[in-house]
């Protein structure tokens, strides 16, 4: 067994299993690949995401406005510019508020649809 199969193993049991006395799971990686891992993990939510975006766009606004290459844009761009918000905006409630409504904006502009069906579709991806 490899090394990096070795490191997998060792952060999926303490994820499922809380082995005690070893820190946290972060702790387990090695420090020149915790860039790596940060980057397919993003990459990794960011897909889920987008497949969980298109679902819901499919159920709220049908089959001919719903692309899986909009829910992967809606997935992008909310997730970037919702942290942009969270890192310069110092008042949380402020810049949840600011990310709530970017969301569902960029869900009306992408699916082509009204506020309803974009909070819709917003509810059902929670």
């Amino acid at each position: 067994m490899g090394m990096a199969q070795n490191y997998l193993i060792q952060i999926m049991l303490h994820l499922i299993f809380g082995v005690a006395g070893r820190g946290s799971w972060w702790e387990l990686i090695r420090p020149e690949l915790r860039l790596i891992f940060s980057l397919a993990l993003f990459f990794f939510n960011l897909l889920a995401l987008a497949v969980v975006l298109y679902v819901a766009g499919l159920v709220v606004v049908g089959v001919k406005r719903t692309l899986l290459a909009d829910a992967f844009i809606v997935s992008l761009l909310g997730t970037v510019l919702s942290t942009v918000f969270f890192m310069f905006i110092p008042y949380g409630l402020i810049a949840l508020f600011l990310s709530v409504f970017v969301w569902l904006f960029i869900i009306k502009r992408l699916y082509g649809t009204g506020w309803l069906s974009a909070i819709a579709v917003g509810i059902l991806t929670l």
